[in-house]
């Protein structure tokens, strides 16, 4: 029996989650940048996996007993395989580390069904993508769902230090994607970064996906204000723990229809606190970039924390996974 692990709220949920988690085998371990590793997985058996489109994820097992989550970035319509990349992040918890360490072709790892918090959809006349170091992985499979599919027309601007560090970058700089990708470093200078106002400032009937740091999403959803909401989608691997500060405070939350007032201490969400008082509350993200936790707003000041709520939106809604407040109490639909 694996030993008993602490596990925060994110990773409870993945626990929690409906699918079980099943064993795939490692085909390829394989370093594709600087602290980033790429594992192909498939069926022990060498059957096909289920499906999955364009911005899915899969929650892998790490050897370490943490539960994360990895975005596929291979073609939907390969079914033999699914293809992950992971940063080793030195200062996290240790998932990433065990699994680039760790992990080594032979090996099985257990995952689960592919979900998307992401998708590719509506009709737009074209799509634009921005990604941020390892952002770029939901956005290859959406790149290469659409190659193969002769879909819509797009544009790529992805975004890192180094050439080193970057992932795929000699794909997306190759001539296949010339014309159709842009890859900026900007070598740790905040002066060499790219500016994306001139490709903000006007639409064109664009949708926008971005993934990456949450401080370049922060910057593409102020840049997109006066973009339509349902153009503008976002993905952060459901870091939702990076919307949290040191300043934050307990506050008061009223439910009108329930009748009773619940205290929201300064180091749980909203979400949480109101889960374990009963409040049934549909979530999927919990990062503050899917927006199904959204909440009617009825009175108080919040302290929006997400990349969803359009300024009218936020008047009147407000996403609870990340979000708190800035008056003692706010009123809430619930």
């Amino acid at each position: 029996m694996a030993p008993a692990v602490p596990i925060d709220s994110w990773e409870r949920r993945a626990r929690e989650a409906t699918e079980e988690l099943t064993p795939l085998r490692v085909v390829r371990a394989e370093r594709v940048a600087q602290d980033v590793q790429l594992f192909e997985l498939a069926h022990p058996a060498g059957g096909e996996l289920p499906e999955f489109t364009p911005g899915a994820h899969i929650l892998v097992r790490t050897p370490s007993e943490l539960i994360r989550r990895y975005s596929l970035t291979n073609a939907p319509q390969e079914r033999d395989r699914y293809v992950i990349a992971v940063k080793r992040e030195t200062n996290g918890r240790g998932g990433s580390v065990s699994l680039v360490d760790q992990t080594k072709p032979g090996d099985m790892l257990e995952a689960s069904v592919p979900r998307n918090d992401f998708a590719l959809g509506g009709n737009p006349a074209s799509y634009m993508f921005i990604a941020g170091g390892i952002g770029i992985t939901p956005i290859r499979s959406m790149i290469h769902h659409l190659r193969n599919t002769g879909g819509k027309p797009y544009k790529l601007y992805y975004l890192s230090r180094t050439p080193e560090m970057t992932a795929f970058g000699a794909e997306f700089t190759a001539q296949a994607y010339r014309g159709k990708a842009v890859v900026h470093y900007d070598l740790g200078d905040a002066e060499q970064s790219l500016d994306l106002w001139p490709l903000l400032e006007k639409p064109k009937g664009a949708h926008l996906y971005c993934c990456g740091p949450r401080g370049l999403m922060e910057a593409v959803r102020d840049m997109t204000g006066h973009w339509s909401s349902a153009a503008v989608h976002f993905e952060d691997f459901g870091a939702g723990q990076a919307t949290r500060t040191v300043d934050d405070k307990a506050f008061a939350v009223r439910l009108v229809r329930r009748g009773d007032v619940i205290e929201i201490p300064a180091d749980k969400s909203m979400l949480e606190t109101l889960r374990a008082h009963g409040c049934e509350i549909r979530s999927s993200c919990e990062s503050g970039t899917c927006g199904s936790c959204r909440v009617g707003l009825i009175q108080g000041e919040p302290d929006h924390r997400d990349l969803v709520l359009s300024d009218d939106q936020r008047r009147r809604e407000v996403i609870v996974c990340v979000s708190r407040a800035h008056s003692p109490e706010l009123t809430l639909d619930l």
